[in-house]
């Protein structure tokens, strides 16, 4: 169980962001972003290491608001290979120094956001402890079955317009016997169902006016 501490982070989530969003292929800014908090939901490490959050952020630069997911994972200690997926790092004010990633290139949040999709995992609330999050809907139908297990062929990480795609291989057996899938991640949020044969992570998110539409996070499907 992730334990939400109320304290700060220096820079914090959204200043962070803020620089990291504009780096982005799915960026849909010309300028600097000005970031409000949008919701999110968080899923627990069953190891107790890895703080993972489903961050929503709204950008109110332009002349409307534009709704981003940040799928991110905060780590106590650098993840090796993972140098050009660092957000930055921030000082958490009782856990120290935290190395902050895209989770799009984090194992332990891909782990843990198939088996949600996959209902093996329940989703938390994104402020408080212990407590599970109602709000997110998971499918699993029209969605491969087989877990992620780390160790087997590296994911494939491939950022477009549209959003971030990540080509797993699921299942324990060799490398070439594993299911080939890809974990699509909605970076871009709009209201809607998922589209197509695939197992999916639905919720909501809040808008600058009090608007609070509902739509598709992430989805898996086969390769």
């Amino acid at each position: 169980m992730a334990v939400i501490h109320r304290t700060t982070m220096e820079p914090g989530k959204l200043e962070l962001a803020g620089a990291w969003l504009p780096t982005r292929p799915w960026y849909t800014g010309d300028g600097k972003p000005l970031l409000e908090k949008a919701g999110g939901y968080r899923l627990d490490d069953p190891a107790g290491e890895v703080g993972i959050e489903f961050m929503v952020v709204a950008d109110t630069s332009g002349d409307t608001p534009v709704a981003y997911h940040l799928p991110v994972s905060y780590r106590g200690a650098p993840l090796d290979g993972a140098q050009d997926a660092l957000i930055g790092t921030s000082e958490h004010g009782v856990l120290g120094r935290r190395w902050v990633y895209d989770g799009a290139h984090d194992p332990v949040v891909l782990e843990r956001l198939v088996a949600l999709v996959q209902g093996r995992a329940v989703p938390q609330a994104q402020s408080d402890s212990d407590t599970p999050d109602p709000t997110v809907s998971a499918e699993s139908a029209g969605g491969p079955r087989e877990p992620f297990v780390a160790g087997g062929p590296a994911p494939v990480v491939t950022d477009g317009p549209d959003g971030t795609d990540v080509t797993l291989f699921l299942g324990s057996g060799a490398g070439s016997d594993r299911r080939r899938a890809v974990l699509h991640l909605a970076r871009v949020l709009r209201p809607g169902p998922a589209d197509g044969p695939a197992g999916s992570v639905t919720t909501g998110w809040r808008l600058p006016g009090g608007a609070t539409p509902r739509g598709v996070f992430a989805t898996l499907r086969d390769a």
